[in-house]
């Protein structure tokens, strides 16, 4: 039989490849993305997977082997372990109690699904939707097999809500890095870090202490390694046995973000950064067909991601009730500011590309301003209004401006701020208020509730009274309420307004609802919408009364 090479297991543990003819190294190289262009001599790890690729390689291209039963054994596992994983996602496949659980906080069925799949392939990016409760599928991973100690990276104010889960659900000893200086830390399962904290640690982390990662709305890293914490972060996973990132929103805007995130989980698994943008974006930020892409990554069995509709999870959560309502637009507010925006407009559609960015942030900035505080007393008076039938209303925004109208009109429901200006204290404090019913209003900032969690027992109404571009960021929010525990229908209440920045970021919503749909909810019959990011200019043309088609 012809040969084309050799190839040897190394006493290391590594494969070695010579003596490649021309035509075949190129074609091993294409394969094979991480061997430099320049390599002759050739290793390469000795993992399942590569076994595998090694076997369907030599079909085409017979290399010199001393024995190729190492490679079948290999892809034996592989597929092995495939099968495995469609026996755990099946609706009938029946947990063992969890072991580390306190007794009357047993997981959910398909809670213990994820931490089984986290542990057997391992690495998992764990996307179920927002509610479902991804922080105790985390927590059940570490209690049944996943390797200790461990580290979990969490948005600031979150470290003691896991700390506190943990405990309350778990035998687990915590601990919650403090600063970003290290000392001498004390014995425990998990060690929490905070985002903002991890780049002090990394002397630590190189010595291979956390043998698990888990990143905590692992969307905190979707700009990718380029920041101190996503440096960090890279080490952190490079050294783990496990990384498990969970989020319901990966992807905050456009489909590239995919490819961030999952270098801290599974680095590799969508090629480099070059072929990633070829292959599946045309060279552009746009995912050309996010349902491909979405299937892909649930095929390979790094991506699991379940809804409220799962046959699993369908009779534990009500679905939820959306209204749309249009209020009124207070024109006296936007009056002095009409000449303003029409001179913004203009540069945002006609000025240099300097002048353009500087006067799109400017346009953006004013108009959703002006938008929010048009509309503030009447979504006020809808408040107020729900507030007759409704215990409590959870009630979004994102303007200090508009969140001291809402003060003033609603105060005597005791309203309370949750937003990025109070300190995790104060959000505890507003939490603690809000929940026991001295306060009837929680006002939240739309890009501040990620991973909040313990409404749900007391309030089933989320009021948007401000818009965001980002779909996801809506559903973070109504996620605080629609979780376990939930007993009710929650109701979801978009307010708008026939005026300002309103009607541009209801379209532009829907062009990105399907980007970020069509990869983490493939073939669910979505009508595709095509994706544009000249949303200021849309806005420009909206201000100066031009169609904006």
């Amino acid at each position: 039989m012809i040969t084309y090479g050799n190839l040897a297991l190394q006493d290391n543990g590594r494969w070695h490849i010579s003596g490649l003819q021309p035509h075949v190294a190129i074609a091993f190289k294409r394969l094979f993305t991480k061997v430099p262009k320049t390599a002759r001599d050739i290793t390469l790890m000795d993992t399942d997977e590569i076994r595998a690729d090694l076997h369907w390689f030599m079909q085409r291209y017979p290399l010199q082997h001393a024995n190729t039963a190492d490679l079948q054994a290999g892809v034996h596992r592989v597929t092995t372990k495939a099968a495995e994983r469609e026996r755990i996602l099946m609706p009938d496949w029946k947990p063992a109690k969890a072991s580390g659980f306190v007794e009357g906080r047993q997981p959910y069925g398909y809670q213990q699904q994820a931490a089984a799949l986290t542990i057997q392939n391992p690495n998992l990016l764990l996307g179920d939707d927002l509610g479902l409760g991804k922080t105790i599928s985390a927590l059940c991973a570490l209690t049944c097999g996943a390797p200790m100690p461990a580290a979990i990276v969490v948005q600031t104010h979150l470290a003691q809500q896991w700390a506190d889960r943990a405990e309350e659900f778990t035998h687990l000893r915590t601990h919650i890095i403090k600063g970003t200086s290290p000392y001498d830390l004390p014995m425990a399962d998990v060690y929490i870090f905070k985002y903002s904290n991890i780049a002090g640690w990394t002397d630590l982390i190189t010595t291979g202490l956390f043998r698990t990662v888990i990143y905590d709305e692992v969307q905190e890293l979707r700009t990718g390694r380029g920041t101190a914490k996503g440096a960090a972060a890279h080490l952190m996973s490079s050294v783990a046995d496990v990384s498990m990132g969970l989020t319901a929103t990966p992807i905050y805007n456009y489909g590239d973000e995919i490819f961030n995130v999952l270098q801290f989980i599974e680095p590799g698994l969508l090629g480099d950064r070059d072929e990633f943008m070829r292959e599946w974006c045309n060279w552009g930020k746009t995912v050309k067909e996010p349902d491909a892409l979405g299937s892909y990554l649930r095929d390979k069995g790094y991506f699991l991601r379940r809804t409220e509709h799962d046959e699993t999870v369908s009779a534990q959560i009500p679905p939820l009730n959306t209204v749309d309502w249009e209020v009124a637009w207070n024109d006296g507010a936007a009056q002095d500011a009409e000449d303003l925006f029409k001179t913004l407009a203009l540069t945002v559609l006609e000025g240099s590309f300097t002048q353009a960015g500087q006067a799109a942030r400017e346009l953006d900035m004013k108009m959703r301003l002006l938008t929010g505080v048009a509309k503030a007393e009447s979504v006020a008076a809808y408040v107020d209004l729900l507030l007759q039938d409704a215990p409590r209303v959870l009630l979004a925004g994102w303007h200090r401006d508009v969140y001291d109208i809402w003060t003033r009109a609603l105060l005597r429901h005791n309203p309370v701020m949750y937003t990025g200006t109070e300190s995790p204290a104060g959000k505890r404090r507003s939490v603690a208020r809000f929940t026991t019913g001295d306060s009837r209003v929680m006002m939240i900032s739309l890009r501040s509730g990620a991973g909040l969690d313990g409404l749900q027992e007391y309030c089933s109404d989320v009021v948007f009274g401000e818009l965001d571009w980002s779909p996801q960021v809506h559903k973070q929010v109504i996620g605080r309420l629609r979780r376990p525990g939930q007993t009710r229908q929650v109701t979801a209440h978009y307010l708008h307004t026939a005026g300002g920045s309103d009607p541009v970021i209801m379209d532009m919503l829907g062009v990105k609802a399907d980007q970020s749909r069509g990869i983490i909810d493939p073939m669910k019959g979505f009508d595709a919408k095509q994706m544009d990011d000249g949303r200021m200019k849309k806005l420009a043309k909206a201000v100066l009364g031009r169609e904006t088609d």
